[in-house]
């Protein structure tokens, strides 16, 4: 009997399946009373669930992490689908076939890699070049920045994902540098490159999506600055001279500020030409990608229009074409 994937799921759907556990909580209601709160995933998603009167010796009975069966109904709510548990069991992990838990890659990564290679010896200054030969030499950060997602919801969070979201914005910077000259085409390549190297360590992606210790309390962009000066180091010594103090301040800058607004995670706003542009650049790739996830996700199928999407504070128009292909 096939099993039922996560994305297969309707609403008032009736479920009976195993699925990995992760981000459990066990919190109190209005009320005062228990309720469970974790996400089941297997290859196919994530959905978030939820089990009422719930006890401490319920939410005992397995880990994040853990695969468990569980029997409930699928629900739409507030424009998602979460299912409403009944039951939990622990599943040994010796009973599971992995293959239904790996989650598959969108991007076909050793072909994305060889161009993340090409685009960086495209790079005009020698001693740029070398800082980036420094980073495609790092088998461990190469093999990592490949396995890692950009995000763990909402764009590009799947395997590759980061590495994708990189080769993007390096694509569309050497497009739209030789209209803005007043712009450095390098520093803005390696900036699109650098900019989120530091979620190879924020993240944790061994089994499901979530943050590291380290990347809940530095961030990505601090942890990014840290792998940014260890290459640094190299490629003065590769080179027997130190790099340019200004380019290495201006892609340290791009690195800090790329998240545009303090509310927003940025330690900085940005205050270069090239660093305005790189927040740009990474706002327009992870939206584009953000609103595909949510048009083609959306549990409304039949409509042009998705369900109101909370998080962007409005619905999506797919259009009758989108809806019919």
């Amino acid at each position: 009997m096939s099993r039922c994937f996560i994305n297969e799921l309707q609403d008032q759907q009736s479920v009976r399946e195993i699925f990995r556990a992760s981000e459990k909580q066990l919190r109190p209601n209005r009320n005062g009373k228990l309720y469970l709160q974790f996400h089941l995933a297997d290859r196919t998603g994530t959905i978030g669930a939820r089990l009422w009167n719930a006890t401490e010796e319920i939410a005992s009975q397995f880990d994040n992490s853990d695969y468990i069966r569980v029997e409930g109904t699928v629900q739409l709510f507030q424009g998602a689908l979460q299912m409403i548990v009944t039951k939990i069991e622990r599943v040994p992990r010796e009973e599971i076939d992995e293959a239904d838990f790996v989650q598959q890659s969108r991007v076909n990564v050793d072909k994305t890699l060889q161009r993340l290679r090409e685009l960086l010896r495209e790079l005009n200054s020698p001693e740029l070049t070398t800082l980036g030969e420094c980073f495609l030499m790092d088998h461990d950060f190469l093999n990592d920045f490949c396995r890692a997602p950009a995000g763990i919801k909402l764009h590009h969070a799947y395997p590759g994902g980061l590495l994708e979201h990189s080769v993007n914005m390096m694509e569309v910077a050497m497009q739209i540098a030789p209209r803005y000259p007043q712009a450095d085409r390098d520093l803005l390549m390696l900036g699109a490159f650098l900019h989120d190297i530091g979620k190879v360590r924020e993240l944790a992606y061994e089994d499901d999506y979530s943050y590291s210790d380290e990347g809940q309390l530095l961030g990505h962009p601090v942890i990014a600055v840290g792998l940014f000066d260890e290459k640094v180091r190299e490629a003065e010594e590769f080179l027997g001279e130190p790099l340019s103090k200004e380019s290495v301040l201006r892609l340290k800058h791009m690195i800090v500020s790329h998240h545009g607004l303090l509310e927003h995670g940025s330690p900085k706003v940005p205050m270069t030409i090239e660093a305005m542009m790189l927040h740009l650049l990474d706002t327009l790739d992870s939206k584009v990608a953000e609103f595909e996830r949510q048009m083609f996700e959306d549990p409304n199928p039949s409509s042009p229009w998705t369900f109101f999407i909370p998080t962007l504070g409005r619905k999506l128009f797919r259009g009758e074409k989108r809806n019919e292909s």
